[in-house]
């Protein structure tokens, strides 16, 4: 598999993958599936250890990702950040085929085709490696959704929120309830936690910083569900 080393946010459904390269973790997005899911590997650059965001689709597509040689990363954890089916097809195969440990929120754990190793709430941490990932549970697209925050000690935070944030909007709810709670956990525990530089990488399509979706907040709460 291609990966592209100069990163966008941007790839394309069978397309190359892309990599950002960190000072200790490697961020490697690529396009799976029919529905233009990201799934995004995380390499710890000291210890050579992995984390799996959404194995969403095409299980060889992301074996390819990770690699065949002996210098392939060690895949240790796969995160599933929420229950729709479009975001864990792949989650069999590949924690099969990788022996990986798989974590999700307990409200989103039953529908998933893999019971979880472990349980994530917010507030927890998940390791790769020599890096720390936060968990932040943002009710409302489904009731155990969860993003994963990286705070790079040498740069900006990098937050991977699932279906719960996009360029443009929050995700999809099914009710003015659900709606409202997404919207105030986003605002609460996203906009008014994290700087505008904050990079965010979504479930579907391209990424997005805080700082360039922060004046639209009002705009989404008046928009409604």
């Amino acid at each position: 598999m291609n990966v592209v080393e100069e990163y966008t946010g941007h790839v394309k459904p069978g397309g190359d993958a892309a990599r950002r390269t960190l000072g200790a973790l490697t961020i490697t997005k690529l396009s799976v599936g029919p529905m233009d899911n990201n799934a995004y590997l995380l390499t710890c650059r000291g210890s050579n250890e992995a984390l799996l965001i959404d194995a969403a689709a095409d299980p060889e597509r992301i074996s390819d990702l990770i690699g065949h040689g002996d210098d392939r990363p060690a895949l240790r954890t796969i995160v599933t950040t929420h229950q729709h089916p479009d975001h864990w097809q792949a989650l069999g195969a590949v924690a099969g085929a990788y022996g990986a440990n798989t974590a999700a929120h307990p409200d989103d754990a039953e529908p998933l085709p893999v019971p979880p190793d472990f349980l994530l709430e917010h507030g927890d941490t998940v390791r790769v490696g020599e890096c720390t990932l936060e968990v932040i549970h943002l009710r409302g697209h489904t009731p155990g959704s969860i993003a994963l925050l990286y705070r790079d000690p040498e740069g900006h935070p990098h937050l991977f929120t699932g279906d719960s944030l996009f360029p443009g909007g929050i995700g999809k709810t099914t009710s003015p309830e659900a709606f409202r709670s997404l919207l105030d956990d986003v605002e609460q525990r996203v906009f008014d936690r994290l700087p505008d530089d904050t990079w965010f990488y979504p479930g579907h399509g391209d990424d997005s910083t805080l700082g360039a979706e922060r004046p639209k907040l009002p705009e989404w709460r008046e928009r409604g569900w």
